[in-house]
């Protein structure tokens, strides 16, 4: 009876506010209401005809007022509210906010909008098609009605370019007919030949023609050879200027480093040049290497005009890091009456060099701590002229844990870290740097001391030798040929040494640890971020104490040492596997697959706990809170979870699909579904219940929710609430819980109801 009297209630409002807006409509108008298009296909016609009404009527003119139901509440508010005297007003605002100006039929163009409909089907190809508009009056509102006639569309037969012996025309000959937009047996689209067009004007700028531009290009489209197919005569026309037909080559290079658009340096000053690898570059004040400048070049005088290397020297000369803006100019040469010869300038505005930073904010980690750090950074951004990095940071933190196990046990963190960054490969051979992309190689060097309250403290020391470079846009790699960790523990409190004394297998927590590691990062996606299907892939390949073993081979587990540590001996292997599919505006469905294998071996009964896969919390299976799953069947004890830097294993399997979808305004809602689990290759840590076996896929957790995001577009703030479905820990064949699911029992509730906040996409 209740949801009977709201909806004619609701009825009653939308009849009101009709009355509403046809009494304040101006005299002799009526509220637009839109178009609606229908299609007659003639006889041999075979396409489809919604995609082609979908197109028509979203090139239609104006667009008619937000409504539900036939009803226009947006200009129902409008009217309502009605105008304010002063326009900054908080009625003003209201209105502006809630309301909105009716469209009116004084707007409406039929003849205008026929037009345009006539004019996109023959850029499609439907040639001859025809367009009718008329309107029809119903009520106070009026609706704009269109009739079309919809022929074959032509498709492509041949495609040909008509080109004199010209140079220019035998380097367009050249050019690959790879990835081109006009293909025959395709369907004749203006938008392709115009496409075309501009292909071929990026190709020739990359043989050289810099003035050269698509207005040149004449294409041509005869539709006489009759059964509805067109040939496609593209050329150059006639009139093109005899510079334009001509490939530039570089004359001369010259850079300003210290460029400043308050004192900008004239280009014909002879100051302060310094002459290098044919470069002429003007440092009056000595603050750059030649060499770091010339490096960021991806051609040389003397070669011809080239876009794609002009973009990656610019590029290049961006992502030194020590320039804040960095723009070039081309010019005839002056030198020389010859047509052919350019002139090139860089101008780059420096950053400041030395910078002081403070940061405090607060993190969440995937092992179930959370907490504030705060920074002090210095960093100098050409530290030896060639825009070498040192990055100088000391910090402190905090962190606490919610979980029961972990509360009152908070860590405390002191650290410093310096790392050297260099914009080129530091290698013992030579490697080519001509990428879009500069290379960079970083040296960092760490410490960190760490307290557990009541437990012990651990010294961190961290040595690491890294290359990162771009192959392409979007293909990253990064390799550290040497990695060094050394951790060791000290200070035991009598509550820790009590706890190890009664179960011994703790005390494999906090063993000196030495890691000698090689690791190498690969990283791929897609490069349109606005493409229906998205596809990420990353994947790291990590191995440790290969050499050390060699010079001091291991008897068994945790039988050598170097300088008083355990080395350890592993090889690890993960990818992650993320694809996105984009269902309608908004809307996506979202996908993740991640994998992970570690092999301890020699003197390593398990991964060291920092290499470990872990599972559950914000990011992973949201259904289950972190340290509270796996490995395997196994449940872990309250000492394991204090003890223990994090619950991990050897193997890693996580599956995750989630609908992203809008809801109003900046808030977006999402429906998910998880599986997964780790597990240890040996029984040492957890029992044998958190081995690898053949039956893993018994052990899966499986967990499903809604989320809520709050996209402020710098940022998006994400609250997730899951359920777990399935429970591994569970006796064999009792594991699904969903019979359990009772969310009126707060018993439940408390149990089972896993809140998650986070920041951005968990995948």
């Amino acid at each position: 009876m209740g949801n009977k009297c709201g909806i004619w209630f609701l009825l009653l409002l939308i009849g009101l506010s009709s009355c509403s807006i046809r009494k304040h409509l101006p005299k002799d108008t009526y509220l637009y209401n839109g178009a609606n298009v229908t299609i007659k296909k003639a006889a041999d016609n075979k396409e489809k005809s919604r995609p082609v009404k979908k197109a028509l009527t979203k090139i239609t003119f104006p667009k008619k007022n937000k409504m539900i139901l036939g009803h226009a509440y947006k200009v129902g508010f409008w009217y309502a509210i009605g105008e304010s005297d002063r326009p900054k007003s908080f009625k003003s605002w209201l209105r502006n906010r809630l309301g909105e100006a009716p469209v009116l039929n004084t707007t409406l163009d039929l003849q205008a909008n026929t037009e345009n409909m006539k004019a996109y089907l023959e850029n499609r190809g439907n040639f001859k098609s025809n367009v009718t508009g008329s309107s029809k009056i119903k009520g106070y509102k009026i609706k704009a009605l269109y009739n079309v006639l919809l022929t074959r569309p032509y498709t492509i037969d041949t495609v040909k370019w008509v080109l004199d012996s010209t140079k220019l025309g035998k380097d367009i000959i050249d050019v690959s007919v790879k990835d081109v937009y006009v293909k025959t047996r395709q369907q004749f689209d203006l938008e392709n030949v115009k496409a075309e067009t501009k292909r071929m004007d990026l190709e020739l700028k990359k043989k050289g023609y810099y003035y050269f531009s698509p207005e040149y290009v004449k294409a041509f489209v005869d539709t006489t050879t009759g059964d509805h197919k067109a040939n496609i005569f593209f050329s150059i026309k006639k009139e093109t200027p005899l510079l334009t037909r001509t490939p530039q080559t570089i004359n001369s290079i010259m850079i300003f480093p210290n460029y400043t658009l308050l004192y900008p340096p004239p280009d014909t000053s002879k100051r302060g040049l310094i002459e290098y690898k044919g470069v002429i570059i003007r440092d009056t004040v000595n603050s750059f290497r030649p060499r770091a400048l010339v490096r960021s070049l991806t051609y040389d005088t003397g070669s011809l005009y080239n876009l794609q290397k002009h973009n990656e020297s610019l590029n290049r000369f961006i992502n030194m890091g020590s320039f804040k803006f960095v723009k070039s100019r081309y010019e005839p040469s002056s030198d020389s009456i010859n047509p052919s010869l350019m002139n090139v300038y860089y101008y780059l505005t420096p950053l400041k060099k030395k910078t002081i930073s403070a940061e405090l904010g607060g993190f969440t980690k995937s092992n179930s701590f959370t907490g504030a750090q705060a920074n002090l950074n210095w960093k100098n951004r050409n530290l030896f002229r060639g825009a070498e990095q040192l990055n100088v940071k000391t910090y402190g933190a905090f962190e606490v844990s919610l979980n029961d196990s972990l509360k009152q046990n908070n860590n405390w963190r002191l650290g410093a870290e310096v790392s050297l960054v260099v914009p080129r490969f530091v290698t013992p051979f030579r490697i080519k740097e001509d990428h879009y992309f500069p290379p960079y190689t970083k040296f960092t060097l760490g410490y960190e001391w760490m307290r557990r309250q009541l437990l012990f403290t651990k010294n961190f020391f961290r040595l690491q030798y890294d290359l990162t470079w771009k192959s392409k846009t979007n293909i990253e790699h990064s390799l550290s040929p040497l990695s060094i960790t050394y951790n060791n523990a000290t200070n035991f409190s009598d509550v820790y040494l009590e706890k190890v004394n009664r179960f011994p297998v703790l005390q494999y927590a906090n063993l000196p640890e030495l890691l000698l590691g090689t690791y190498y990062n690969f990283t791929t996606f897609s490069k349109n971020p606005s493409a229906k299907n998205i596809l990420y892939f990353n994947s790291n390949i990590d191995v440790a104490g290969n050499v050390a073993g060699l010079l001091n081979k291991p008897d068994t587990a945790f039988s050598k040492k170097i300088a008083g540590a355990y080395f350890a001996q592993y090889a690890k292997v993960d990818l992650d596997i993320r694809y996105s599919r984009k269902l309608a505006k908004n809307t996506f469905i979202a996908n993740r697959i991640a994998i992970g294998a570690g092999l301890p071996y020699g003197n390593s009964s398990y991964l060291p706990f920092s290499k470990q896969f872990i599972i559950g919390g914000s990011n992973s299976l949201r259904g289950f809170r972190p340290r509270q799953l796996g490995p395997g069947r196994a449940i872990t004890t309250a000492d394991q979870q204090v003890s223990y830097p994090q619950i991990g294993g050897d193997y890693k399997l996580e599956m995750q699909t989630e609908l992203r979808f809008p809801l109003v305004s900046i808030l977006n809602g999402a429906l998910f579904a998880e599986g997964g689990n780790i597990w240890t290759k040996n029984a040492l840590l957890y029992g044998n219940e958190a081995k690898l076996s053949k039956q893993f896929l018994k052990d899966l957790a499986v967990d499903a929710g809604v989320g809520l995001r709050v996209d402020i577009k710098i940022l998006i703030i994400r609250l997730d609430v899951a359920i777990p479905l399935r429970k591994p820990w569970l006796p064999m064949g009792s594991e699904w819980v969903t019979k359990d699911i009772d969310f009126g029992s707060s018993v439940w509730r408390r149990g089972n109801l896993i809140f998650n906040i986070g920041i951005g996409y968990p995948f």
